[in-house]
């Protein structure tokens, strides 16, 4: 199975969490998103130089701390989200997000979105976040780089 990602969903169309919303409802097979919540950790016995960039926000481990896939028709919006995610208590600094489209006009299913939740969060803990998108807790889209 591919990794999930966002081809579907052109990341330019997308400068926050609304924008992600209106392109998935736009398209045209039905769209299922898929959410990792990931806390920024520093790392088990870190170096002095690891833990110098963690104190100035500049590095770190990502953690997936949670997980949840909804059709954007389910969802209200960002608010919606973090106000479930708050309910959670778990502490989280990014959200990853990616889409997976659905076939001859159905969404996909819950079994499918699970193994792509647990492959986005495979990804997320090598690294390898370059296909998703990523929000802060504002909601706003982010870059970040990898190390």
């Amino acid at each position: 199975m591919d990794r999930p990602d966002n081809s579907a969903i052109g990341r330019e169309e997308i400068t926050d969490f609304s924008d992600l919303l209106n392109v998935a409802d736009s398209q045209t097979e039905p769209q299922r998103l898929l959410f990792v919540f990931a806390a920024v950790e520093l790392p088990e016995n870190p170096s002095k130089e690891q833990a110098e960039r963690y104190a100035a926000q500049r590095g770190g481990c990502l953690v997936p701390v949670m997980y949840v896939s909804m059709s954007p028709q389910e969802l209200g919006g960002f608010n919606d989200l973090e106000e479930g995610a708050g309910r959670m208590g778990k502490h989280w600094d990014m959200l990853f997000v990616a889409a997976l489209s659905g076939k001859a006009g159905s969404a996909p299913s819950l079994d499918e979105a699970q193994e792509n939740l647990r492959l986005m969060i495979e990804s997320i803990q090598v690294g390898m976040i370059e296909n998703f998108l990523v929000f802060d807790r504002a909601g706003k889209v982010l870059n970040p780089v990898a190390a």
